[in-house]
Parts: C-alpha cells; structure tokens; sequence
C-alpha cells in the first residue's frame, strides 16, 4: 500500500516541477511569453474561460464524443479479439483485413465519415471508435494467444466447462494485454478526436485550440493544449484503478 501511495504522490509532484521550472524561466526571460505564455498567464486565461462557461462546453463536448466513440470501439474490438485469440479460423480470415485498414491514418477518412454521419458529433465519434477499435482487437488478439497452452489441456483434463475456462483462465491471462492496449488507445483516440474537432466543429477541445491559433489568443490555445494534456492524465488514472481492481495480482 505504501509504494502505491508513493507512485501517486510520484505522479503529482512531477507535473508540478515542470510548471515551476516553466514559471521560472519565463520569470527571468529565458522563455519567450509571446510565444510561450508562463503557467501564470496560462491560469489567469483559463479562468476566464471557465468564468465565462466556455471551457465547461468545449470539454464537455470532448469528453462525450471520446467516451461513445471509445466504448463502441473497444467492447467489439475486445470481442472480436477474443474470437481471433481463441480461433485460428476466424484469426486467419480477419487478420489480413485487420492488417490492411489498421494503418490508414483515421483522420484521413474523416471527410468521408463526415459525408455519411454529417457534420455533427457521429462523424467525431465514429472517427474515435476506428482508431481504438484496430488497436483493441489486435492486443486482445496477442494477450489470448500468448496463453500457455498447458492451462487449456489442464481443464481439459479435468473436464471444466467452457464458461468457467473463459471466466478463469483465458479473460484473466488475457486482461494485462487487453488494458495495455486500452490505454493506448485512449491516448490516440485523444489525439484523433481534437484533431477531428479542428474541422468542421462548433465546440470541443480542438475547436478552442484552433480558433484561438487563428485569432492569435496565445493563452487560449495553451489552456485548450493543457486540459487535453489533464483529461489524458485524468482518464489514464482512471483506467489503471480499473486494471488494479480487475487483475489485483498484478500490483502486489
């Protein structure tokens, strides 16, 4: 409990060193604030921002269409995996089409997202769910065929069902793969998604860093870089207290 403890308080005392050091050499000139506003500056805009409701509607607005998008690409991407993981059928059909459209820049098909969802969130959400989607399933892939085979020819032995092997034996050996490629995931889906709201996009974390680019409102567009910087954090946090509650064994 007390490395745990240690690793959090790791985790916050680090960011914190960084702003002081920016603080510091924005003080003495070292740092040039009318391209790289000091953390003081950066503060005092967003608080204006948030005074004014705009930074609660543009974060509001990314964490919904991240959220959807992440959960309709991951829940298929997580199964699908599973069937490629368990079959080498189903792996030997899909493996080519998973290698094929993996590596087409996501971003790069949001105008034709946009033409068949419409300018509005489905085409951001849809965008965020391609992106996580090849990601998921090729890491559940990996973590169920990466299994030893010896715990399958156990249960087997001993006549288990096959609901109690999945339960047991296959979902937990697979988890640690599985939530390693959540989180990457959800770093790229972060990136996709505040990309995709710099087009078309009347709200959204991207919509502010964009806006604030082409009117030259240098503060805004930190706060924007910033909170993406904060909700990565934020939401990889919460999906490591998710892995340490799910697969204890891992963090003893």
């Amino acid at each position: 409990m007390r490395a745990v403890n240690k690793e959090r308080a790791l985790a916050i005392l680090s960011p914190l060193a960084v702003l002081a050091v920016w603080q510091a050499g924005s003080d003495i000139g070292l740092v040039d604030q009318r391209y790289v506003p000091s953390p003081v500056a950066i503060a005092q805009a967003g608080w204006a921002l948030a005074v004014s409701g705009e930074l609660g509607k543009d974060i509001w607005a990314s964490l919904r269409r991240l959220a959807l998008g992440f959960a309709l690409g991951a829940v298929p991407g997580v199964l699908v995996g599973m069937v490629m993981g368990l079959s080498r059928w189903v792996r030997a059909a899909l493996d080519p089409l998973v290698a094929a459209l993996y590596p087409i820049p996501k971003v790069a098909i949001l105008p034709l997202l946009m033409l068949v969802f419409g300018l509005g969130d489905a085409s951001k959400v849809a965008v965020v769910a391609m992106s996580v989607l090849f990601l998921t399933i090729i890491n559940t892939t990996v973590g169920v065929v990466q299994l030893d085979r010896i715990y399958f020819d156990v249960a087997r032995n001993y006549g288990t069902p096959w609901y109690k092997l999945f339960a047991r034996v296959i979902l937990p050996g697979a988890l640690p793969t599985i939530f390693a490629g959540l989180r990457i995931s959800l770093g790229v889906s972060l990136v996709v998604l505040v990309s995709a709201e710099f087009v078309a996009s009347d709200s959204g974390i991207g919509y502010l860093i964009w806006t604030s680019w082409q009117t030259l409102v240098v503060e805004n567009m930190f706060v924007g870089i910033i909170v993406v910087t904060i909700l990565g954090v934020l939401t990889t946090f919460l999906l490591r207290e998710c892995e340490r509650l799910l697969i204890p064994w891992r963090h003893d």
